[in-house]
């Protein structure tokens, strides 16, 4: 069975109408979960918990999308 992980995380835009974050190094790396449900879940209550703050946003981001399994592994991915 193929693990779908997925990242929450989140931080402050420079423009509530663009997404780009004033400071990368202050983003807010709320967990890695291990299906969509979980992930959601912790998106919602980052995000309605900064909901007064306009330029703060989260982000779901669907990790197990960015590598197609059915691609042979480099030498370096085999390392890990």
């Amino acid at each position: 069975m193929t693990q779908r992980l997925h990242l929450v995380f989140g931080g402050e835009l420079t423009n509530p109408s663009q997404n780009v974050f004033k400071n990368v190094d202050d983003l807010h790396i709320v967990g890695i979960f291990p299906n969509y449900k979980s992930a959601h879940n912790a998106w919602k209550a980052e995000a309605q918990r900064t909901v007064d703050n306009a330029h703060m946003r989260y982000f779901i981001a669907h990790l197990h999308k960015l590598r197609d399994e059915e691609v042979a592994a480099s030498p370096t991915e085999e390392l890990g």
